[in-house]
């Protein structure tokens, strides 16, 4: 476009002022008036590419880079057009689109044959190194990314600089080599703060930055980097860089005790990305909302977002995992997050992330020996590239395994630890976690005060972070621990104890379903009975209760109504198992809803007298019961754990 014609188009002046401050809707408005206007030179072309990202147009912007690409070509500038079709190759990367990726990346290498070098062949080398990594040869794609570095030094390409700085160092973190990464992450952070790159490599280098504090658990150094982001969206007003630091900030806010905030947060950074298609950063930010809702109680919404992270291409684990957890679903945690660490990964900072979450599944599902073997490796992990953050992860991990191995001391000291990392890195909500397990440690020791001192104090800190599913379990942990605790009050009870005849017979004669339908049958009928009669069920284990009474005539008259109601079901259905009952009145502790001493063993040893379809009850137990029953003539019997031998009878319900 010669002068003349330029002049003829006051959109593409304005629109050249508006891009030198950063006014990206005006820029935008603008070079579309004037791409209808005058044909745009293949640099202007770019910039309407440039605005067109930072608007929220990110489809319509590969599609202007395209046309500049064509552009340069027509004007004979392969160089330029291959830097081009580097970077169009990224985009189309980032959005999952592989092979349309490739195949730009390849046009750009052929259009490279034969040119001297220049500031092309770093952005190739920058390409080579992204292509080397998906591969998984990462010496040699950190090797690329040490060449686009030079490269770009060599021939004043800041942004190339930069970008090439960002892909070496996130290269090496990944690995563990965080001394050696995060000098190279720095440098590049550093020159966007100090305005010597441009827009979109200046975002990069925030996100990249905070993305690595975050994985590498260096929390306060994430903090520190979210906020300097965070201003500079807020400066440059900048639409496209918000959703992803949105998403580093949630998970900052989220970790500092702010759930609510944090989804606020993420419900708007997942909205953002959406409009620029960023599959990796949405599918991180439905990943975050999932860990951030799960914490808050809402396991429905938290496996709804977790699932749209996994159709993103983001895995789902360790979160999905707890969720499973949280639900009682242990075989199906544990399958869950045996899986995702036997997949293995080059990047240590995601199995860091796995481990401690397998550590604690494998103990609910009482495998101390793997819980063991997955906290030793989050030790080893810690030793070698330690945060305050994994430091804590690395005592609670082991704190856990060591109660589960039966050592409550060892466990309490690991815990305090722990929780003093916790607090330095500035996470109530862990610390509130491993207050809970130490209140078990304390209870084993028989240190109750100081472990209902802890649960209280749990309990205050998830309320306060609106962690429902947490405070609940913490009061049920305080009611327990008082009934438990409390002064036991003598009281005398008629015992009735039932169990159902040949049971493991019936289970192989009728298979699990079946079985399952006839326990289910028999466990409403008798609590049905039980409650009629006035019974209070103190516990039931596999096929039989443990059921009190007021009186010895309520009781007897309810093993009755039991075995009638069996037998009339036999009659009109054809079958109910066989069902033994033994019934006895005795004085007895009793601490919250549990009974204990000599009458309810004794209770227990008549039931396992009897045989299916009978009711046995001690001699006295039905003389205090009087003309409610009619009874067998007594006989003597000797008990097991009891000295003395006991009189009883069999009561005739037919």
């Amino acid at each position: 476009m010669d002068t003349k014609e330029r002049d003829r188009s006051p959109a593409l002046r304005a629109a050249r002022e508006a891009l030198e401050s950063h006014r990206w809707q005006e820029a935008f408005d603008l070079l579309i008036r004037a791409d209808g206007e005058v044909p745009l030179e293949p640099e202007d072309l770019e910039a309407l590419a440039r605005a067109a990202w930072f608007t929220a147009r990110a489809d319509l912007g590969i599609e202007v880079k395209e046309r500049a690409f064509k552009a340069h070509l027509d004007r004979g500038n392969r160089t330029r057009a291959a830097t081009l079709a580097f970077d169009i190759a990224r985009e189309y990367a980032f959005k999952r689109k592989l092979s349309i990726a490739s195949a730009w990346a390849s046009r750009g290498e052929r259009l490279l044959e034969g040119e001297p070098e220049g500031v092309a062949h770093g952005y190739l080398a920058l390409s080579q190194s992204w292509r080397a990594e998906a591969a998984g040869e990462i010496d040699r794609a950190v090797d690329l990314a040490a060449r686009a570095v030079e490269l770009g030094a060599r021939f004043g390409d800041a942004d190339l600089q930069a970008w090439g700085l960002i892909q070496r160092g996130s290269l090496l973190i990944s690995l563990g080599r965080t001394d050696e990464g995060f000098p190279f992450m720095e440098e590049a952070t550093v020159a966007a703060v100090n305005g010597e790159l441009g827009p979109f490599a200046t975002g990069v280098a925030y996100c990249s930055m905070i993305a690595v504090c975050r994985n590498t658990t260096d929390y306060r150094r994430a903090s520190e980097w979210t906020e300097a982001a965070h201003r500079w969206c807020e400066r440059q007003a900048i639409n496209g860089f918000p959703g992803v630091c949105r998403v580093h900030r949630a998970e900052i806010v989220a970790l500092q005790g702010g759930l609510e905030q944090a989804e606020m947060e993420l419900r708007q950074a997942t909205e953002e990305l959406a409009a620029y298609n960023s599959t990796p950063p949405l599918a991180d930010g439905f990943y975050a909302l999932g860990e951030i809702r799960m914490r808050m109680g809402d396991l429905k919404g938290a496996e709804d977002a977790l699932r749209q992270a996994h159709a993103l291409g983001r895995a789902p684990q360790p979160a999905l995992a707890l969720i499973r957890l949280n639900e009682g679903n242990v075989h199906a945690a544990v399958t869950a997050i045996d899986a995702a660490v036997a997949e293995g990964s080059r990047d240590l900072w995601s199995r860091a992330r796995l481990l401690p979450a397998q550590v604690e599944i494998a103990v609910a599902a009482g495998d101390p020996v793997k819980a063991r073997v997955a906290a030793e490796e989050v030790s080893r992990i810690s030793e070698q590239h330690g945060s305050p953050a994994l430091h804590a992860t690395k005592h609670d991990a082991l704190a856990r395994v060591l109660l589960a191995e039966g050592d409550p001391e060892a466990a309490g000291s690991e815990l305090r630890t722990a929780m003093r990392h916790w607090q330095d890195v500035g996470a109530p909500y862990e610390v509130a976690r491993d207050r809970v397990v130490l209140a078990s440690a304390l209870r084993q020791l028989a240190h109750h005060d100081a472990a209902e001192l802890e649960l209280e104090a749990a309990r205050s800190e998830f309320e306060r972070l609106g962690a429902v599913l947490d405070a609940a379990a913490a009061t049920e942990a305080i009611r327990a621990a008082a009934e438990r605790d409390a002064a036991p009050v003598t009281t005398r009870k008629t015992f009735v104890f039932t169990d159902i005849v040949g049971s493991t017979n019936l289970v192989d004669a009728m298979g699990d379903e079946a079985w399952e339908h006839l326990l289910r049958w028999h466990d409403d009928t008798l609590r049905s009975l039980f409650a009629r009669h006035g019974g209070e069920v103190v516990s039931s284990a596999g096929d039989g209760f443990f059921v009190a009474f007021d009186s010895a005539g309520r009781a007897i008259d309810c093993a009755v109504t039991v075995q009638r109601a069996l037998a009339e079901h036999r009659r009109t259905s054809g079958f109910a198992p066989g069902v033994r009952i033994g019934v006895h009145t005795a004085d007895a502790n009793r601490r919250g809803t549990d009974y204990s001493g000599k009458g309810v063993h004794v209770a227990a040893r008549i039931a396992a007298l009897a045989e299916g379809g009978q009711v046995l009850a001690s001699a006295e137990t039905a003389a205090e019961a009087g003309g409610s029953c009619q009874t067998s003539e007594p006989r003597s019997v000797a008990l097991k754990g009891v000295s003395a031998e006991v009189d009883v009878v069999s009561v005739a319900w037919a």
